[in-house]
């Protein structure tokens, strides 16, 4: 199993509590949703459920080996049911995968194994080195 990348500042702010899966073509990445995520209702801010899905799906990418760093091109979200504070589970796959550019799919549970949301993905894969590169230009 390939080793998983660094909790990063971002995963801390979206409440990541732990990688469950990351192996080639799969992720599943467990978070806490938190009451400051909410908005009326006590439902969590759909861009939350956006991102959780999104960084499934990019692990998923991640998973299968390479230097390679996933940017998504496009994201379609589709909502079922409210989330709710507590635990949740974003799980992806790649459904099909060329030498740039992927395909993923993913989807949102709660702790009783409800679907919340689903999403499909773009993913295209850019050598870290020239991600790296353009980010540190980028910031002076």
């Amino acid at each position: 199993m390939p080793e998983a990348p660094p909790l990063q500042d971002l995963q801390k702010t979206l409440g990541q509590q732990r990688l469950v899966t990351f192996e080639p073509g799969r992720a599943a990445i467990e978070y806490l949703a938190g009451v400051h995520m909410c908005h009326s209702g006590g439902v969590v801010q759909g861009g939350f459920i956006c991102g959780w899905i999104d960084a499934a799906m990019a692990h998923a990418a991640m998973a299968g080996g390479g230097d390679m760093t996933p940017m998504s091109l496009e994201l379609k979200v589709s909502f079922f049911a409210p989330a709710r504070p507590g635990l949740v589970l974003a799980e992806a796959w790649i459904e099909r995968a060329g030498k740039s550019t992927c395909f993923a799919e993913g989807r949102l549970l709660n702790a009783a194994g409800e679907v919340l949301a689903k999403a499909t993905s773009t993913i295209r894969l850019i050598p870290r080195a020239k991600v790296e590169a353009g980010s540190k230009a980028a910031m002076g």
